[in-house]
C-alpha cells in the first residue's frame, strides 16, 4: 500500500509502497477515506514538540474510512462499514492505569512505546490496523463527507466536558483560550448544546473575528 512515511525529524513526509498491515485478534483493518491534519502538525514532523515516536513511521492520528477485515472475536462490525478510527490507543492489561498511545503521533511515556510498536503507523496510507474497541461504526455516509465526519474526534473532547459538567440550555459558558484547535471546537459545541452565552477570550483577534 502507499502511505506518507516520517524517515527523521526535520525532513518532508516520503510517500512509499509499505506492506500491508496484518490482521490479528482484537483488531481491525480499514481502508482510510480521510485523514485530517493538525494545526501543529509541522512542529511534531520537525521534531520541536519532542513526541515520543519511533521512526520510522507513518503518522496521522485518527480517520474516517471503511472496514476492510475485522478479527475472530468481532461480531458487529462487517467490511465495507463506514467507521471513525478513534487515536486513543490503551494497553489491554491494566484497565485501572493503562499505557496510553495516540496512534500515529505519540506515545504516553517510555513504557508506551511497547504498545506503539505494535500500533505503530497512523492513517496517512491507504489502510491502517486499529484496536477494535477504536472504531465506531457511523452507519451509512456519502464518501464526500467523510472529511466532516473527520471533525468528530476534535469535537467530542469538548463534548465530554460539557457532558461532565452537566451543561443545561441556556446556560453561559466560559472558553478560556477559544482559537486554538479545541478551544474553537468547545465553543462551536457549546452553541450546538444550547448555551444561552459564550464567552470566548483569546489572543488570536483574527480567529475571534470568524
Amino acid at each position: 500500500m502507499r502511505a506518507a512515511v516520517l524517515k527523521a525529524f526535520g525532513l518532508p513526509l516520503s510517500v512509499e509502497t509499505i506492506p500491508d498491515p496484518v490482521l490479528g485478534t482484537g483488531e481491525v483493518i480499514v481502508d482510510v477515506v480521510s485523514a485530517g491534519v493538525l494545526p501543529y502538525a509541522g512542529e511534531v514532523f520537525s521534531g520541536e514538540r519532542r513526541y515520543l515516536l519511533t521512526l520510522p513511521i507513518v503518522p496521522g492520528a485518527g480517520a474516517i474510512g471503511r472496514v476492510r477485515a475485522v478479527g475472530p472475536d468481532a461480531t458487529r462490525l462487517t467490511p465495507g462499514d463506514w467507521v471513525m478510527c478513534d487515536p486513543t490507543v490503551r494497553s489491554r492489561d491494566d484497565a485501572v492505569s493503562p499505557d496510553i498511545i495516540l496512534q500515529g503521533l505519540t506515545a504516553g511515556g517510555e513504557s508506551a512505546l511497547k504498545l506503539q510498536k505494535h500500533f505503530h503507523n497512523g492513517s496517512y496510507a491507504e489502510q491502517m490496523l486499529v484496536p477494535t474497541e477504536n472504531v465506531t461504526p457511523l452507519g451509512p455516509i456519502e464518501a464526500r463527507d467523510a472529511p466532516k465526519w473527520g471533525a468528530i474526534g476534535t469535537l467530542l473532547v469538548p463534548y465530554g466536558g460539557f457532558s461532565a459538567a452537566q451543561l443545561k440550555a441556556g446556560e453561559t459558558v466560559l472558553v478560556s483560550g477559544a482559537t486554538g484547535n479545541f478551544g474553537a471546537a468547545a465553543v462551536a459545541v457549546a452553541l450546538g448544546m444550547g448555551a444561552g452565552l459564550v464567552v470566548a477570550p483569546g489572543r488570536n483577534l483574527g480567529m475571534l473575528g470568524e
